[in-house]
């Protein structure tokens, strides 16, 4: 004798963890959190996750990302190609006014601004296929490694529209798999706490090439922590007797001076200052052979963003490569990296 369908369903969902009448695992405690003892609020939020799809593919995407499965050889030239190196140089051209004021504003360079858009969406022309719901929705309740942090972006984008006082479809609204949003990629809790409505129009606009997003992005460096005119990278050639040096994260916590004793030396010589904080990256610059570069606070910066070293160096060397197109003057102590 089969078992009633009716039977089977709860069954179902009881074996994946949700209650039974909730069509995600733990979106009843998640709605009555948001929700804060407000009924109409309370059957608001429930709706709109009812509305939410549960994406395989979407897990699937984030157990594979590039930066976790690829070499930096084999990263690199996914973003250092002529088209997005001369893509950035006309996106600077045509923007150059707004991006040049949120340059002046935050004391972040525009070539990096203006890469970063590059990196993340192609300038604009790919801003993501995912609805951000259904994404959110099947990270938050549905990927148990990261479901804190996915409860909070979900969270956030319920509360975007009354937060930022922005009109916002939240059944339709595309993104990336990760729920990221507009040309700069914004996450919903960064939207909320750093975008930046430069034209004080009421409304923020980080879905087009527009002064809001240039100084959304450059405010979001800024707050974590861009110091105006300091060194982001410096390639390092490895002497004969160069120590092996193991990984030691992100943070610059030796003076230059230090990685010179260790046996490596800056490229160009004297352009930065022994006490300068840094610290060693190593990547693989093709197969078996390695490319040293002393890093330095701007880089941890840019990984605030994208927490992949190679991300970051790309953001960087793609920043450079426009600067180079574009004729922007030198920062000095910035050189393009190899």
């Amino acid at each position: 004798m089969s078992m009633p369908r009716c039977l089977v369903f709860a069954l179902a969902l009881v074996a994946s963890g949700a209650a039974v009448g909730e069509k995600h695992p733990g979106m009843d405690a998640f709605v009555e959190r948001v929700a804060a003892g407000d009924a109409a609020r309370k059957l608001e939020v429930a709706a709109l996750l009812e509305a939410a799809e549960f994406q395989p593919a979407i897990i699937a995407a984030m157990t594979r990302p590039a930066e976790g499965t690829k070499a930096w050889f084999e990263y690199r030239p996914i973003f250092m190609t002529e088209a997005r190196i001369q893509g950035g140089a006309e996106f600077y051209a045509l923007h150059r006014e707004a991006l040049e004021q949120a340059a002046e504003t935050y004391g972040v360079p525009a070539e990096y601004v203006v890469s970063i858009i590059g990196v993340e969406t192609f300038y604009g022309r790919i801003t993501g296929k995912w609805k951000v719901l259904d994404a959110l929705a099947t990270l938050a309740f549905h990927y148990p490694p990261r479901a804190p942090f996915f409860q909070g972006e979900l969270e956030g984008f319920i509360r975007m529209p009354e937060a930022r006082k922005i009109e916002l479809d939240q059944r339709a609204a595309l993104g990336s798999y990760a729920g990221a949003m507009g040309l700069g990629q914004f996450m919903p809790t960064s939207f909320i706490k750093w975008a930046v409505d430069a034209d004080a129009d009421g409304r923020i606009e980080l879905w087009a090439p527009h002064a809001d997003l240039f100084h959304s992005v450059a405010n979001y460096l800024k707050e974590h922590g861009w110091v105006e005119g300091g060194p982001v990278v410096e390639p390092m050639v490895p002497g004969p007797n160069a120590r092996r040096v193991k990984d030691t994260g992100l943070d610059p916590i030796f003076p230059l001076s230090q990685l010179v004793a260790w046996g490596y030396q800056p490229a160009v010589q004297g352009s930065l200052a022994p006490t300068e904080a840094s610290n060693l990256l190593t990547l693989e610059s093709a197969a078996g052979e390695f490319t040293h570069y002393a890093i330095f606070g701007n880089f941890r910066v840019i990984t605030r963003y994208n927490r992949s070293p190679m991300y970051a160096m790309a953001v960087h060397q793609l920043a450079q490569a426009i600067a180079v197109r574009v004729q922007v003057p030198a920062a000095g102590t910035e050189n393009a990296a190899q």
